[in-house]
């Protein structure tokens, strides 16, 4: 051997090096931002991904979440919000056709969307940490309304509506906005639980 490595050391070496770089990657990409994990990964973050990033950042002290992204015309996928926080555009004239929901301590969720010329969607429910989506893509069809239950406590909302700006927040275990019969498409939404 005279101070030399075997050829079997070498590979030894090698996968012990390979398996700690591989732990460390996988503590850093737990620990990357969402822009971040976009840009290395190429994905989308999620509306769950940023519930489990906001109560990474809250840590213990982390009370009910809810995160929600929206797809709009023309522009896909915006990125998720959370809490309260602006999803869509406004002064663009461009119509919501899918939300992403997703909350953090509060149970389940429950969303049902109004569409154009199809009316009530159908409610789709999901529990902590997991994606509800309604709406659609690729069919250029507005959302028109929508309805959200949460299994406790309750949720706040208020959508901005063609032509007829934002609307009154309304609060309750289940709150609908936007408008049914008007043919109006909703443009941004706010959610708070």
């Amino acid at each position: 051997m005279n101070g030399f490595v075997t050829t079997s050391g070498k590979a030894l070496l090698a996968l012990s090096a390979a398996a700690v770089l591989g732990l460390t990657g996988t503590a850093t990409a737990q620990a990357q931002t969402p822009s971040e994990r976009t840009a290395r990964t190429g994905a989308v973050d999620t509306a769950a991904d940023a519930v489990r990033d906001q109560l990474a950042e809250r840590g213990a002290a982390a009370g009910r979440i809810v995160c929600y992204r929206v797809h709009v015309a023309e522009q896909g996928w915006l990125p998720a919000v959370c809490d309260g926080s602006v999803a869509g555009t406004t002064g663009q004239s461009r119509r919501i056709e899918a939300i992403e929901v997703a909350v953090g301590n509060v149970g389940w969720v429950c969303l049902n969307a109004h569409l154009a010329d199809i009316g009530w969607q159908g409610t789709r429910c999901a529990n902590d940490f997991q994606n509800v989506v309604v709406g659609t893509t690729g069919e250029s069809r507005r959302l028109e309304a929508l309805n959200i239950r949460v299994s406790s406590g309750s949720v706040w909302a208020r959508a901005h509506v063609q032509d007829l700006g934002w609307q009154n927040a309304v609060r309750g275990a289940s709150v609908t906005v936007g408008t049914t019969g008007q043919s109006r498409r909703m443009e941004a939404i706010q959610i708070d639980v």
